[in-house]
């Protein structure tokens, strides 16, 4: 990536070399250029002198490896992103100690006063509204707030959040499908309460999940409601699991491996995601249908279960995503059954709810050896992969 504050190799994270896409788009390109040069109206930011610059929704890292200079801080829900933002400014020889960049999650506390705040607008809008609600505090009449997104990603609704949280808004010309987002924070003391986290009881067809309770931080998949997707895994998920440790892989809000420990009181439960909101959001449904006495259940953010030890888990329900931002890819979801198969004991076993047209099954039969179809309706259907005892070779 060429821009005026120098060039990079930027990667996503974890690096493949088979992946075609690159780890930056031309709004991240249009952001610098703009902060460099000046766009229309807005003149260029002298960001040596500007005071605390703030990242918001780095994709990974292109925004603060190219700013590392100006000791930014970078805020994102996604433990990929943050992985793979060390990883680019290690690559360009930067590094987050010598750079003093701080890496925060959308769960830690922000800066004390931001004095350049610059959004990637995610695709979530009820992450972006959530994350301005907690930044609000945080900016003053003089800050200087410039959003950047693919002309696709930027909606009326977009530029409304920011007028109604921040102040007045307006966006550039589009260049190379991508348009900047400017917005002049009002000096309003009285702001609107953040409405997230939400609160939900789920209804007599979800399954094992009727009647639980959701908690759903923002920016997780279906924020304000139970998706179908996961309803339908909620019917056909197994209803005894005989004290198992079971891995709820990709958990939102939780609430699948919540119902498995509703269900077995002895069941070990593990709740992984690469969000941040996510695992907030497990941990506080978790929390709000099990008593503490009986708790067995361990949090984790990460890629997958890469954090595990082969061969520790009896049972993986997955319900895996098939976008990276607005990008449509298997990949995630490859990763995930590979990482499964590889914590699986012998004779643990694969769940995964998924569209019909994904066709998992026959990634899941070339890695497992088998596949089969455990529940299924027109839309989606429900796999379930069993890991074989492995051959040894004769010496």
């Amino acid at each position: 990536m060429t821009t005026p504050y120098g060039s990079y190799e930027l990667t996503r994270f974890p690096e493949d070399p088979r992946d075609q896409l690159r780890a930056w788009d031309a709004a991240d390109e249009y952001l610098l250029r703009h902060l460099a040069s000046g766009t229309g109206d807005h003149g260029p930011v002298d960001l040596a002198g500007a005071g605390q610059v703030t990242i918001l929704g780095d994709r990974w890292g292109a925004l603060t490896t190219a700013l590392a200079a100006f000791h930014p801080a970078q805020i994102t829900d996604s433990y990929l992103a943050r992985a793979g933002t060390a990883a680019n400014l290690d690559r360009a020889g930067i590094g987050t100690a010598k750079s003093t960049v701080r890496l925060l999650t959308t769960q830690d506390a922000p800066p004390e006063r931001i004095d350049v705040l610059l959004v990637r607008v995610p695709k979530s809008l009820a992450l972006l509204e959530d994350q301005l609600y907690r930044l609000a505090p945080h900016v003053h009449a003089g800050t200087v707030v410039v959003g950047t997104g693919m002309v696709k990603e930027i909606h009326t609704s977009t530029l409304k959040l920011f007028e109604k949280i921040l102040g007045p808004t307006k966006t550039s010309l589009a260049e190379k499908k991508a348009r900047l987002i400017f917005c002049t924070p009002s000096a309003t003391s009285t702001r609107a309460v953040d409405p997230w986290p939400v609160t939900y009881t789920l209804d007599e067809d979800a399954g094992s999940g009727a009647g639980l309770t959701a908690v759903n931080h923002a920016g997780i998949f279906c924020a304000d409601r139970l998706d179908v997707g996961t309803r339908f895994f909620l019917q056909s998920i197994p209803n005894n699991t005989n004290g198992a440790r079971v891995v709820d892989l990709g958990c939102g809000n939780g609430i699948v491996g919540t119902a498995v420990a509703v269900a077995d009181p002895k069941a070990e439960i593990v709740f992984t995601d690469e969000s941040y909101q996510a695992v907030a959001s497990a941990k506080a449904t978790f929390r709000a249908n099990v008593e503490r006495e009986r708790e067995r259940a361990d949090f984790l953010v990460g890629d997958g279960v890469a954090m595990l030890d082969p061969g520790s888990v009896d049972l993986v329900l997955c319900n895996p995503p098939f976008h990276s931002h607005q990008a449509t890819t298997d990949a995630t979801a490859l990763r995930m059954f590979a990482q499964s198969r590889k914590v699986l004991r012998p004779g643990g076993e694969l769940w995964v709810v998924a569209n019909r047209h994904m066709g998992y099954h026959t990634h899941l039969r070339r890695l497992f050896g088998n596949s089969e179809v455990a529940a299924s309706e027109p839309k989606f259907v429900v796999l379930r992969a069993v890991k074989q005892e492995e051959r040894r070779r004769p010496v």
